[in-house]
């Protein structure tokens, strides 16, 4: 199957599964999900993916532009969302 042949939701779901299982949004300790847990919690920005057992394994923290971006859009989703604990 040619890439060129997909649609554009199609072409980043085969990038994100050559980039790894840390770019699939679904993943427990994705980079999306560690940016929504975060936002969730109120803690503080601090892109990395892993951390919480299982195949997630050992906390990454990341900096190259892709893992930042996708860390960021699953905080900025769930700050858009308003899903925050109730610390209450």
């Amino acid at each position: 199957m040619y890439i060129a042949m997909l649609d554009v939701k199609e072409q980043e779901q085969v990038v994100r599964a050559l980039k790894g299982w840390q770019f699939v949004r679904t993943n427990h300790g994705s980079l999306y999900d560690r940016g929504s847990a975060d936002s969730y919690y109120g803690r503080a920005r601090d892109p990395h993916y892993g951390g919480v057992g299982g195949e997630s394994g050992e906390r990454v923290s990341v900096n190259d532009n892709a893992s930042v971006a996708e860390y960021m859009q699953g905080y900025n989703d769930n700050e858009r969302d308003g899903a925050k604990k109730d610390w209450r």
